[in-house]
């Protein structure tokens, strides 16, 4: 690495929305220091990235963990260089009925949707005020608009994110620091398949490219915007995502409860007409 190029910092980088995330930076002229737990498909993402031309380097950290965070950041500050952008990814849920699912799944959940971003948002925030400038993408989801049934810790975990992001947002307003929210719907990701949904309705809806929406992402982060629903109008994903959480904000939570619940619990998506199934 060279100090040419400013330097970005991506967690969840090995696939999906983070992958893209950071293969853009990279075509945007950015060096990279990326993370993941799986250091193989990290370092198979750091070679297909390193093709832009860009300098990466890998961290494999488990982000749940606190001094694994700690190391991390360990890592990129011994650098030298300033962090220009941070995104701030955790990707994980789990789904089922609450009292069913392992107590030790969901608590990971938690430490690594909310306990990482409030961790790394301090040690990357401080920094960044003190130098006057810098920039933070923090993923969160639709699910942040609505209870979850069937999903209630991980929703729960993303409107924590969610209004973590918007608050921090308006606390560095005067510092030269923005803060943006990237609120995704369904992404073809393979969330649902890891959250073991694939037989609720939620999990066999259209799903948005990664792609698109690390591009709005990224572009609203640019534009210094507060929050942006990512998707793409040709698959109906952001329509429909836009509309997910304008249902959000409008109806009370017992409804939205409700609706959810049509959606996501296990066994709905054999709900569908015989021809659909076929």
């Amino acid at each position: 690495m060279n100090d040419i190029r400013p330097l970005a910092v991506v967690t969840g980088a090995s696939s999906g929305i983070g992958f893209e995330l950071a293969r853009q930076l990279a075509e945007r002229g950015f060096d990279l220091v990326i993370n993941a737990e799986d250091d193989e498909r990290l370092q198979a993402s750091a070679r297909d990235i390193r093709q832009t031309g860009a300098a990466v380097e890998t961290v494999r950290a488990d982000l749940r963990r606190s001094e694994e965070i700690e190391r991390f950041y360990g890592a990129v500050t011994a650098r030298g260089r300033p962090v220009a952008v941070a995104v701030l990814n955790p990707g994980v849920g789990r789904g089922g009925p609450f009292v069913d699912t392992d107590l030790a799944d969901e608590l990971e959940t938690v430490d690594l949707t909310v306990r990482s971003t409030v961790h790394l948002a301090q040690r990357v925030l401080r920094d960044m005020v003190s130098d006057g400038a810098g920039h933070v993408l923090v993923t969160s989801s639709i699910a942040s608009t609505v209870p979850g049934s069937f999903q209630a810790v991980s929703h729960a975990s993303k409107s924590f994110v969610q209004t973590f992001a918007q608050a921090l947002r308006e606390e560095l307003k005067d510092t030269g620091v923005t803060v943006t929210s990237l609120v995704p719907g369904p992404t073809d990701t393979g969330f649902f398949r890891r959250a073991g949904m694939e037989g609720a309705a939620v999990g066999r809806q259209y799903e948005d490219a990664p792609a698109d929406v690390a591009r709005q992402g990224l572009d609203a982060l640019f534009a210094g915007k507060d929050t942006i629903v990512g998707g793409s109008l040709k698959t109906g994903g952001s329509l429909k995502t836009k509309v997910q959480g304008l249902a959000g904000k409008v109806l009370p939570d017992r409804a939205t409860a409700q609706i959810h619940r049509k959606t996501a619990e296990p066994g709905s998506g054999d709900a569908r007409p015989a021809e659909e199934r076929s």
